[in-house]
């Protein structure tokens, strides 16, 4: 289609399609969405989901720790060390390695395959000495011990153990500073169901377009046509729900195959139709791949093509939604120097954020009272009884210490987290957390778990040693104010 077809007819038709699929028309739009969830069908956005590995998967921590990541999108491989028993208590929604860092032939690099960090809860297994009580309960509540016992050694599970596993991580996560959004290579029916065309016809244009997923890509494609005072084709998700933070970035890249013209990328940091889109404007090289970087420093805030001098930078803690764009026009009524009527086509690998900050790659929990045993001045009769009877125990608190050290020497961004007596109650009180080892109390297996995500996701969270307890108020813990008040290792 050229510009001497002027005169060419506005298709109404194509215009209630775009309408009601980005959910213009309240009323329509209602009906549609409910009309999908009878239907299966999700309208959110597509994201690559990260791979974590949980290490001491079937115990009380790592199994919450497995369901609290599968509850909020995570891709989980469990180790365990035997597999029937891990698929009876983890359920089918997980994939399974199964092995023992103890033993390091055991420790395959397939086990890493697209993981992206590791959360250790493994431990020495402590059990009540046979005929002390029938009652097991105590031992999992916090409650002192009666003639413990440790069923493994120490010295083999706290240290070795974590010297095989550590290795095998160490040599196999890469630390990731990128955030992908859109993986074309890995074609979903999410990312079918997210993006859309919106052509010139919604001004009364008559340009087509589509974005089509082939070949380990998205092709946007279509004619763009001048007729009827149109000139821009584009492809657009709908909105996030809920938008994405992207606040630890600096960009966005794109990773594309062009045609030799110049495209726009455009984001929005609010769910309005037709509010302020951030901007940024890209060549492309005829049959040549490139990797386009949008630092959001850099996007030009825009009103149909018009700049907007006084708008806010982009809010990229909220990002709505984001649109491809080949348009006639540049910006303020200047045009684009490449741009000429007819086909076009985009093929695009990738979309993700970059330069990002450091997060976690190994969260182990260890245990408070480690640096105890031996120190100066401790009262034992008011310490814990793994202080008290570190001997008896196989020293499990000194090689926890030693595994500690394993962690940090590891070359791995790591956090480390030292529960005090942990119980079987709700997670439902604030977490208190503090360096130095002297702090006593008890933690939720639930609440711990939360942490063990939480950290995950914070770079306020790397490098860092902490122990932790309860407060004895319910409430929700403000994870990034407890994460701020700790100092590095």
């Amino acid at each position: 289609m050229t510009d001497k077809n002027k005169g060419s007819s506005w298709n109404l038709g194509r215009l209630w399609q775009t309408l009601t699929y980005f959910e213009i028309i309240p009323l329509v739009s209602c009906w549609q969405r409910l009309f999908s969830q009878e239907r299966g069908q999700k309208n959110n956005n597509q994201q690559t989901k990260m791979k974590v590995l949980v290490v001491g998967a079937t115990g009380g921590v790592g199994k919450r720790v497995v369901n609290s990541l599968l509850e909020q999108d995570y891709d989980v491989v469990a180790l365990v060390r035997d597999r029937e028993r891990g698929q009876k208590i983890l359920g089918n929604g997980v994939k399974l390695f199964e092995a023992d860092f103890t033993i390091p032939e055991t420790l395959k690099p397939e086990m890493m395959q697209g993981v992206s960090a590791v959360i250790c809860c493994s431990g020495t297994k402590v059990q009540p000495v046979e005929g002390d009580t029938p009652n097991r309960e105590k031992y999992y509540q916090g409650i002192k011990f009666y003639l413990p016992e440790v069923a493994d050694s120490p010295e083999q599970v706290e240290y070795l153990g974590m010297k095989n596993l550590v290795k095998v991580c160490s040599q196999n996560l890469q630390p990731v500073t990128d955030k992908v959004l859109f993986d074309f290579t890995n074609p979903t029916t999410d990312i079918k169901e997210t993006w859309g065309a919106l052509d010139d016809v919604v001004m009364g244009g008559v340009s087509q377009s589509n974005i089509r997923l082939a070949n380990n890509q998205a092709i946007f494609s279509g004619i763009v046509s001048t007729d009827n005072n149109g000139g821009f084709a584009s492809v657009r998700t709908r909105n996030f729900e809920p938008p994405l933070d992207l606040s630890d970035f600096e960009g966005i890249e794109l990773k594309v195959k062009g045609d030799g013209k110049r495209y726009k990328f455009i984001t929005r940091c609010e769910g309005k139709w037709d509010g302020i889109g951030y901007c940024y404007s890209f060549d492309t090289v005829f049959n040549f791949p490139t990797t386009i970087r949008i630092p959001f420093q850099d996007l030009i805030p825009v009103f149909r093509a018009k700049t907007v001098g006084d708008a806010d930078p982009l809010d990229s803690s909220k990002v709505y939604s984001m649109q491809l764009m080949l348009s006639k026009f540049e910006y303020d009524g200047g045009l684009n120097p490449k741009f000429e009527p007819g086909s076009f086509t985009l093929q695009v690998e990738h979309i993700k954020a970059y330069g990002g900050k450091a997060k976690p790659q190994f969260i182990l929990i260890s245990s408070a009272g480690v640096t105890r045993p031996g120190r100066p001045g401790i009262n034992l009769e008011e310490e814990p009884p793994a202080v008290r009877m570190n001997d008896q125990l196989g020293g499990i608190l000194t090689w926890k210490l030693r595994g500690e050290e394993v962690v940090k020497n590891s070359g791995l961004t790591y956090t480390i987290i030292r529960p005090c007596a942990l119980t079987e109650k709700p997670g439902d009180k604030i977490l208190y957390a503090e360096q130095g080892d002297n702090i006593r109390g008890q933690v939720s297996r639930d609440a711990i778990a939360e942490l063990c995500i939480q950290a995950l996701q914070s770079p306020l969270a790397v490098n860092k040693t902490f122990e932790v307890r309860e407060e004895d108020r319910q409430g929700n813990t403000k994870w990034k104010e407890l994460f701020a008040s700790l100092s590095p290792d």
